[in-house]
């Protein structure tokens, strides 16, 4: 393969792109090429064009862990969603408690009656939390208005 094919496929993977709950509770549904994608609306006044995503960076705080299930509950400040998989990703300091705030990169799988992502990574964010927490919606909305498709 040669660089120019390389460089081609790296530009069609997005980056993880962060996201609120709410704003995949409220995103559209797109099945193209056997991907699933939401188109969500931008947070902030600047950009008005959707942003596409497959893949999320979110943050919230453990609500409820079904390890027999492989599944966690988060809630952000806009709302819960659901995290498969989480038991089946590398394991690091353990952050899947009650309370913990965490971090969770993951594929979106469905965004209704609440989000639902497959993990790919996780990590606990507990020991910044509350700095962490209040400045969540505002590196949102930074990226959002910074990113362009």
């Amino acid at each position: 393969m040669n660089s120019t094919a390389t460089v081609s496929e790296e530009k069609k993977k997005s980056p993880p792109i962060k996201v609120l709950s709410s704003q995949l509770r409220e995103g559209t549904e797109n099945k193209s090429n056997g991907k699933y994608e939401c188109t969500i609306k931008r947070l902030g006044q600047e950009t008005k064009t959707p942003l596409t995503v497959s893949v999320v960076w979110m943050q919230g705080t453990v609500i409820d862990v079904r390890s027999e299930l492989n599944v966690v509950l988060l809630m952000d400040e806009t709302g819960t969603f659901v995290v498969n998989g989480a038991n089946s990703i590398p394991k690091g300091k353990p952050c899947l408690f009650p309370g913990n705030y965490v971090m969770v990169m993951g594929i979106i799988q469905a965004l209704s009656p609440e989000p639902v992502l497959r993990a790919v990574k996780m990590a606990d964010l507990s020991e910044g939390a509350e700095v962490l927490r209040r400045m969540w919606k505002f590196e949102v909305e930074d990226l959002q208005q910074t990113f362009m498709e």
